[in-house]
């Protein structure tokens, strides 16, 4: 929390995403809603419940089930000078629009000179028993395309000032909300208005010894494995990414300088995953400070299954992040 801010109620991940809509759109007559559900029924998971009775169907706009139709629209919302935020029922529903946001939104400034401020939230992950096509962490195909951000916050404080720095943003925004947190992870947030820029990233726990980079669901994971590890006497620092484009290098950069060995972790599969740019760029830009191979842990390259034992083996967890951090350490 910044110095000064006065602290509210404690909030859910979901409600913290609601809350920096719900104020964006009071401060901002431009911001409008579009997806599906999201008037009368309130969203899928009830994000926007209540927003169709104080803004409108002018502003609370139910689309049909057509992902490529409504944020084309959106897109030539923004063009118009509207501030459009899109939601996806699943990130995995994505793929449908995939032309619009990289052919299009990624790309009309660079090709015009005209800005395309179009926030897309997408529900991501898995840990909840979705099965293939409701459980994907699609984040890595986006930030391949120049002319998108791509965020993706792991705690309420984070997605609210995100979210809002967001919708302020000339650019279009892949916003990767992760279903698991919504209503696990609480949090005091300050009543006052603030916001989180984008391309900062920021240590959730100091240490010496290893460092692992992370960012969303995963942030808690390591979390749960640094605990462990400094009942071991390992003292491990844990960096989250909050956004991945911009990318803050500097900060993972300088925790891998202090402590010599990384632990890159992402939920994504490990195959083309984000995790292996940053791997990469530790290699290149820290390899003299490194007293270990930098090593991931992500997803087996293998679609996410319904069965509860199978999903728990196929995902990273906090065990399986302390099992390769002991092995980074010991090296």
């Amino acid at each position: 929390m910044a110095a000064g801010e006065t602290m509210g109620m404690t909030t859910t991940y979901l409600d913290a995403i609601s809350q920096a809509l719900r104020e964006e759109m009071r401060r901002d007559s431009r911001v409008i809603l579009l997806g599906e559900d999201i008037g009368v029924f309130g969203g899928a998971f009830k994000i926007t419940r209540g927003f169709l009775d104080e803004f409108g169907s002018d502003r609370v706009i139910d689309t049909p089930i057509s992902e490529s139709g409504f944020v084309g629209a959106a897109c030539a919302a923004a063009i118009e000078g509207f501030r459009p935020v899109v939601e996806f029922q699943f990130a995995d529903f994505v793929t449908c629009a995939f032309d619009q946001i990289v052919n299009f939104a990624a790309k009309a400034y660079y090709r015009w000179g005209t800005p395309v401020p179009v926030v897309f939230r997408c529900p991501s992950g898995g840990g909840f028993r979705g099965g293939p096509f409701h459980s994907q962490n699609p984040e890595a195909w986006f930030t391949h395309v120049p002319g998108l951000k791509v965020v993706q916050p792991s705690t309420p404080y984070d997605a609210k000032g995100l979210l809002k720095s967001a919708i302020r943003d000339n650019n279009p925004v892949m916003y990767f909300e992760h279903k698991h947190l919504y209503r696990r992870i609480r949090e005091q947030l300050p009543d006052d208005d603030y916001v989180i820029p984008l391309g900062c990233a920021d240590v959730k726990r100091e240490g010496r010894d290893l460092t692992i980079v992370t960012y969303g669901a995963m942030v808690h994971d390591s979390l749960a494995a640094a605990e462990r590890l400094a009942k071991d006497g390992a003292e491990c620092e844990v960096i989250d990414l909050r956004t991945l484009v911009p990318l803050d290098k500097k900060c993972f950069l300088d925790s891998v300088r202090k402590t010599s060995r990384a632990l890159v972790v992402y939920e994504a599969h490990l195959t083309g995953g984000f995790g292996g740019e940053v791997a990469a760029i530790i290699a290149q830009e820290a390899f003299d400070d490194l007293d270990a191979p930098v090593v991931r842990v992500a997803s087996m390259d293998v679609p996410i299954p319904f069965s509860p034992p199978l999903e728990d083996a196929v995902l990273p967890s906090a065990d399986k992040i302390y099992r390769a951090a002991v092995d980074v350490l010991e090296y």
